[in-house]
């Protein structure tokens, strides 16, 4: 830290009378001052270092004279000086004053000279005093997550479907309810977005899943023909890239095809897996869809108790925390682009100013949640035992073929296992509030 840096915080020394002074609820400044035989001491020290490390012509590599020094390295001591003391005393004064700060410091009026006490401010983010209230009185509604015997019919001619065959019929043009096997290029008319190529796809002509435009245009082909035509693809659209485009598309048929269904039997079952007959497989499909629902139910309950507990509960927090959960946010959401083919050179092309503005509603919420969750934890005394820690890693070395030993070595390296510590403790405590509140 240089002694023109404002970008750190510091507050009042020992030594002086001055209390932490609050700006907000989560908001304090401190005036600092360190005796200015403390700033000569560290003056001093680092005078020597100097001294051994110095390489000045005329002179030998360790016996540079203190005045040479003082006077050719002025600013850079100084600098130093700051920089060992101006931390140093403000956690002295932090402690002192039974402050926590949840953010790094900014740093202000530094004042620094020889032979005078080096005296600085400090503004920082404290944690807010928080008290949970209500959230034993939180309800949540008993979902109906039973499933119906025609839900269960469906899924399984779903099944059937994915185990449908195709037999290539030949001297016939493609009519309602045959397959065309193609190849298909699409370019948008406006230039912007990326092009569509698919080789060997199936597309059922008057299918409820296919384009109409598709089904019109290919309707009557023969093997080997082309067709060239144009979509217009709703604003709704599923795939968000296409949404609202208009695109050229060119359909080559290789051949056109039959689809055969399974017989729906003990054989069909069998063929599945460890079903020995039709009426087990729909009982593994109910049970399997009722535990679905199930746990996106007691999800949905979970999210709706933690926006009901958030609103029982209105304390100011700190700024600090908003921002890096608004960080949090943006980077879940840039690596979401990259892996849905966004290059890196789009993203930087956007509006971050614009985007963290978008986040921080959500992020302010996240983080009243997190404290509040995290108070209600201490309350209810909801720890998480090593052993609970020792289930995760061994999940992740299985998941990732190594042993646990190198998993917990990792992860100890990165400062990770707190974290995952904190999210077991997290779900612990979203576990019990939905369990007392159903």
């Amino acid at each position: 830290m240089s002694p023109t840096d404002t970008s750190t915080d510091i507050k009042n020394d020992t030594d002086t009378k001055n209390e932490a002074t609050a700006t907000n609820d989560t908001r304090r400044e401190i005036a600092v001052e360190v005796p200015a035989d403390e700033v000569a001491r560290e003056t001093e020290k680092l005078i020597a270092k100097y001294q051994k490390l110095a390489r000045i012509p005329g002179f030998r590599k360790g016996h540079v004279p203190a005045s040479i020094i003082k006077q050719r390295f002025s600013q850079d001591i100084q600098n130093d000086v700051v920089d060992s003391l101006v931390p140093r005393y403000f956690q002295k004064e932090t402690q002192s004053q039974g402050l926590i700060p949840v953010s790094q410091p900014r740093v202000t009026d530094l004042h620094v000279h020889d032979n005078e006490p080096l005296k600085f401010k400090a503004s920082f983010d404290v944690m807010p005093e928080i008290k949970v209230e209500g959230y034993k009185e939180l309800r949540a509604e008993k979902p109906d997550t039973s499933v119906s015997d025609e839900e269960v019919e469906q899924s399984l001619k779903d099944l059937q479907e994915q185990r449908a065959t195709f037999t290539t019929i030949e001297g016939t043009t493609l009519s309602d309810g045959d397959f065309a096997q193609a190849s298909v290029d699409g370019k948008p008319q406006d230039g912007e977005g990326q092009p569509v190529h698919m080789d060997d796809v199936l597309i059922e002509i008057g299918g409820k899943n296919t384009m109409p435009e598709f089904t019109d245009n290919l309707r009557g082909a023969s093997a080997g023909d082309e067709r060239s035509f144009e979509v217009n693809y709703p604003e709704d659209s599923a795939d968000k890239r296409l949404a609202g485009k208009k695109f050229n598309y060119t359909a080559k048929v290789q051949s056109i095809k039959q689809k055969t269904l399974p017989e729906l039997n003990d054989d069909f079952a069998k063929s599945l897996g460890e079903f020995a007959s039709l009426d087990e497989v729909r009982t593994r499909i109910r049970e399997g869809m009722e535990q679905e629902r199930k746990h996106k139910a007691e999800h949905e309950s979970k999210d709706k108790l933690v926006a009901e507990l958030v609103k029982r509960n209105e304390f100011e927090i700190p700024e600090s925390l908003v921002d890096r959960q608004v960080d949090v946010r943006l980077e879940r959401g840039f690596r979401a682009l990259v892996a849905q083919g966004m290059k890196q050179e789009d993203i930087k092309k956007m509006d971050f100013a614009r985007l963290r503005a978008g986040q921080r509603d959500q992020a302010v919420q996240e983080v009243k949640a997190s404290l509040l969750l995290e108070k209600i934890a201490d309350g209810q005394k909801i720890e998480v035992a090593d052993e609970e820690i020792d289930r995760e890693i061994e999940a992740l070395a299985s998941q990732s073929k190594q042993t646990p030993e190198e998993i917990r070595a990792r992860l100890t390296r990165d400062g990770a296992l707190d974290r995952i510590r904190n999210r077991i403790r997290t779900e612990k405590t979203l576990d019990f509030l939905y369990h007392q509140s159903v």
